[in-house]
C-alpha cells in the first residue's frame, strides 16, 4: 500500500482475504504484529462510541475487529513515509485524481457515482472511503487501499491528485475555489489522527504541505447529474 510492503502477522485469516488484492511476496518495509489486546481495544472503543451515540452495542466478531486493528496500526505508521489515511472518495479521470470529502452522510459516494455515470469509462474509482495520500516535493499522490467502503469500490492503483473538493448540500449546483484557511478545518477532521503525539505532529505538517500544494474547492450540489458536470468542468482545468 502506498508503495510500501507491509507484513501483517494476524491471529485470524479474514484480514488476508480482505486485503487479497494487495498481496505480494516482496520483502517487507514494515511489519504489523497483532495481539489479543489489540482486538480487546477495538471492542472497547467500538462499544464506547456506540454508547456515546445512544445506540445498541454492536456484536462484532473478533476477526472483524482485527481488521480494524490492522488498519489502525498501519495508519499509525504511515506518517513515517510522508503518507496518511484520509476519509474521502477518490476518482481518477484521464490520469488525474479528484478527491471528494465531507461530513458523513453528505453524499461523497453518491457524487462519485454520478461522475462515473457522466464520464463513463474515462472515470476509474480509486477508493471510496479511506485512500492514502502521499505528500511529495512535486505534489500529492492518491493510493487505493483495501479499506474502500461498504460497497468495496476501488482498486490497487495510484494517481496524481489534482484537487480536493469539500461537498455541501445545495439546491443549485455551484463550485468555487477556496484557500487553505477555509478548507483547513475539514481537512483536519477527515485525516486519520494518530494516537502517538510524534506521529500526530508529522501528520499536521503533512496536511499543511498538502493544503499549500493542491487545488481546493467547495461544491454545493443537489445530487442531480448536473452536479457531476459542474464539478468536473470546474476542476479539470
Amino acid at each position: 500500500m502506498a508503495d510500501k510492503i507491509i507484513e501483517v502477522n494476524s491471529i485470524y485469516e479474514k484480514v488476508h482475504e480482505y486485503c487479497k488484492d494487495y498481496l505480494t511476496d516482496e520483502p517487507a518495509d514494515l511489519s504489523v504484529e497483532m495481539t489479543a489486546e489489540d482486538i480487546i481495544y477495538e471492542k472497547q472503543k467500538s462499544d464506547s462510541e456506540f454508547a456515546y451515540e445512544g445506540k445498541e452495542l454492536p456484536n462484532f466478531s473478533d476477526d472483524l475487529l482485527e481488521e480494524t486493528a490492522v488498519y489502525r496500526k498501519i495508519a499509525e505508521y504511515m506518517p513515517n513515509y510522508d503518507t496518511f489515511v484520509f476519509h474521502g472518495s477518490v476518482i481518477a479521470v484521464e490520469g488525474q485524481g479528484f478527491l471528494f470529502t465531507a461530513k458523513s452522510g453528505t453524499g461523497k459516494s453518491t457524487h462519485t457515482r454520478l461522475w462515473r455515470e457522466y464520464l463513463g469509462d474515462k472515470a476509474v474509482m480509486v477508493n471510496d472511503d479511506k485512500p492514502m495520500l502521499k505528500i511529495t516535493d512535486t505534489g500529492v499522490i492518491a493510493y487505493g487501499t483495501p479499506y474502500n467502503g461498504k460497497h468495496r469500490l476501488g482498486c490497487n492503483m495510484s494517481v496524481p491528485l489534482k484537487a480536493i473538493c469539500i461537498l455541501t448540500r445545495g439546491e443549485k449546483n455551484s463550485i468555487v475555489p477556496i484557500g487553505k484557511t477555509e478548507a483547513y478545518s475539514m481537512l483536519l477532521q477527515q485525516v486519520y489522527r494518530p494516537q502517538d503525539p510524534l506521529q500526530m505532529a508529522k501528520t499536521l505538517k503533512l496536511v499543511d504541505r498538502m493544503a499549500e500544494s493542491i487545488e481546493l474547492y467547495r461544491l454545493a450540489c443537489n445530487m442531480d447529474m448536473e452536479a457531476a458536470e459542474v464539478a468536473y468542468n470546474g476542476m479539470k482545468g
